[in-house]
C-alpha cells in the first residue's frame, strides 16, 4: 500500500518508479481522487465550523429572547445536520475507491534493482559450488521416485486430482527430515524463533500481506456448506427471465464474493501470510526488533497462472510443504536483514550439499509487494537447469501500511511503520527433488546427504522398495 501524502510530494519518482515496472503514470488518477476528497473534507470542515458558529448564536438569539432570529438559526443547523450525512457517505465513497486503488498498484522498485522486462533481464548475484558430473544419463525426479515405487501420482489423483502426490515409505520420511533439518538450523545456527501458525487465515491477512485481492484467483478459499434456504435468500441475486451471459456471469461473481464474504477463511499459499500478520494492527517495542521467525507449514495455491506448466512431478503442486522466514525490522535495519536471510537460506542448501545460484530479480519479473528480490536456483541434473528453490524479499513498509504494523522508536513523537521481510528457507518439496536428482545413483537408488543421516533412523541408502 502507498501514502497518499508520499505520491504528491514525489509525483515524478512515483511516476519514474512505476514505469521501471513497466507500468503506465499512476499518479493523475490517484491525485484526481484525493483531490475530491479532500475538497469533501474541507467542506465538511466548513459546515461543521458554521454549524458551531450557528448554534452558539442561537443560544445568544434565545438569551436575547428574538425568537424569529433564533428560529431562523435553527433551521439553518437543521439543513447543516441534515446536509453532513450525504457528505460523509460521499467522502467515504471516494476514500473506499482511493484505497482500491492504492491497493492495486505494486510496491516501487529499490534504486540498485535491475530493469528488465522479465526473467531474462535478471542477474546473477553470487553462485555455491559447480554443476556435479555425473558418469551416467541423470534421471527426471518423479522417474526416480516412481522406480523406487514410494512416489505415486495416480493415486493421489484418485484423491484429490492433478498436482498432488502421495509420497511413502523412505521418500516420506525423507520430506519429512528435510523440513525438521531447516527448522533446527534456523532456529539452532540462524537465530529465528519457530513458530506453528493457523493454516487458515481471513481475508484481512491475505490483503495484508497482498495476495488479495489481486491474486484471489491464485488461492483456495475455505467455503463451509451454507443450508439452501439462507443460500436462497441471501446470496442468490434475483435475475431477469431472459438474463444475458454477461448478467448470469456477473450474478455468479457475486454470489463467490457474498459466500467469500460470509466464510472468510482462505488456506495459506506460504506461512508468510500467517507469520508477517503477527505484528498487524500493533505497534511493537523498538527494542525488539528485528524480529525473526520461521515455521514449516503445508502450502496451498490453485496455479491459476500456471496452466499447463510443470504438469508432471512435483514442481507445481496444489499442495506442498514449505519453511518460511519473515523478518520484522525497522527501515535502517532491513536492508542489511535481506542479506542476512539470503544467507540464512543459502545455508541450508550448502548443508545439504547442493550446487546453486543466487539472482537478483529485475523490475519486471519480482512480486507485486516486493522492492527488492533474491531468488535462489538449485541445479536439478534430471532436467539439465537450474530451478527456483527459495525467493528472499524485502517488502519495506508495503505490507505494514496495509496491516496497519508500527512500531515505537526511542526517539519519535509518533510510530513509525515497521519494513518486513520473507522468504523461503526453503521449499521442502523442491528441495526433495534436488536430492532425489543430485544422489541419485546409477542404479537408481538414492544416497542420502550427510546432513540429513541423523533424521533418517540409520539409513544411508534409499532403495527400491519389495
Amino acid at each position: 500500500m502507498h501514502d497518499i501524502k508520499w505520491i504528491r510530494d514525489n509525483l515524478a519518482d512515483f511516476d519514474k518508479a512505476l514505469k521501471r515496472r513497466g507500468l503506465s503514470a499512476g499518479s493523475p488518477d490517484l491525485l484526481a481522487l484525493d483531490e475530491k476528497r479532500r475538497a469533501v473534507i474541507a467542506k465538511l470542515q466548513t459546515m461543521q465550523e458554521r454549524r458551531n458558529a450557528v448554534s452558539k448564536e442561537v443560544g445568544e438569539a434565545k438569551k436575547a429572547k428574538d425568537e424569529a432570529r433564533a428560529t431562523k438559526l435553527m433551521a439553518e443547523v437543521g439543513s447543516i445536520k441534515d446536509e453532513m450525512p450525504k457528505l460523509e457517505a460521499e467522502q467515504q465513497a471516494i476514500e473506499k475507491k482511493l484505497d482500491d486503488l492504492l491497493a492495486s498498484i505494486p510496491n516501487l522498485p529499490a534504486a540498485d534493482v535491475p530493469d528488465g522486462k522479465d526473467e531474462t533481464g535478471n542477474k546473477e548475484y553470487r553462485r555455491h559450488g559447480a554443476i556435479p558430473n555425473m558418469a551416467f544419463k541423470p534421471k527426471l525426479h518423479f522417474e526416480i521416485g516412481e522406480a523406487l515405487g514410494l512416489m505415486d501420482f495416480e493415486a493421489a489423483a484418485k484423491i484429490s486430482g492433478a498436482r498432488f502426490v502421495v509420497l511413502k515409505g523412505a521418500l516420506a520420511r525423507l520430506e519429512r527430515a528435510l523440513g525438521q533439518l531447516f527448522l533446527d538450523v534456523h532456529t539452532g545456527e540462524n537465530g529465528y524463533t519457530e513458530v506453528n501458525p493457523p493454516v487458515l487465515v481471513k481475508n484481512e491477512a491475505m490483503f495484508g500481506t497482498a495476495q488479495l485481492p489481486k491474486f484471489k484467483e491464485d488461492q483456495f478459499h475455505a467455503s463451509s456448506v451454507l443450508d439452501a434456504k439462507t443460500f436462497r435468500e441471501n446470496i442468490v441475486p434475483e435475475l431477469p427471465k431472459n438474463a444475458t451471459v454477461e448478467q448470469i456471469s456477473e450474478a455468479l461473481d457475486g454470489i463467490l464474493t457474498a459466500i467469500q464474504n460470509r466464510t472468510p477463511y482462505w488456506l495459506i499459499p506460504t506461512a508468510e501470510v500467517s507469520l508477517t500478520n503477527l505484528v498487524r494492527e500493533d505497534i511493537t517495542d523498538e527494542a525488539k526488533l528485528p524480529m525473526r521467525l520461521t515455521a514449516c507449514t503445508p502450502c496451498f495455491r490453485a496455479e491459476a497462472g500456471a496452466a499447463g506448466k510443470d504438469t508432471r512431478g512435483m514442481i507445481r503442486q496444489h499442495q506442498f510443504t514449505k519453511v518460511e522466514l519473515v523478518s520484522i525490522t525497522t527501515p535502517e535495519q532491513s536492508g542489511e536483514e535481506h542479506e542476512r536471510m539470503l544467507k540464512s537460506a543459502e545455508k541450508v542448501l550448502q548443508k545439504l550439499g547442493l550446487h546453486y545460484r543466487v539472482m537478483t530479480l529485475c523490475t519486471g519479473d519480482m512480486g507485486f509487494a516486493s522492492q527488492k528480490t533474491y531468488d535462489i536456483e538449485v541445479w536439478l541434473p534430471g532436467e539439465n537447469t537450474y530451478r527456483e528453490i527459495s525467493s528472499c524479499s524485502n517488502c519495506g513498509d508495503f505490507q505494514a501500511r496495509r496491516m496497519n504494523a508500527r512500531y515505537r522508536a526511542k526517539d519519535a513523537k509518533s510510530p513509525r511503520y515497521v519494513h518486513t521481510l520473507n522468504g523461503s528457507g526453503v521449499a521442502v518439496g523442491r528441495a526433495l527433488i534436488a536430492v532425489l536428482e543430485n544422489y541419485q545413483n546409477e542404479d537408481g537408488s538414492v544416497t542420502i546427504p550427510e546432513a540429513l543421516k541423523p533424521y533418517m533412523g540409520g539409513l544411508t541408502k534409499i532403495m527400491k522398495a519389495n
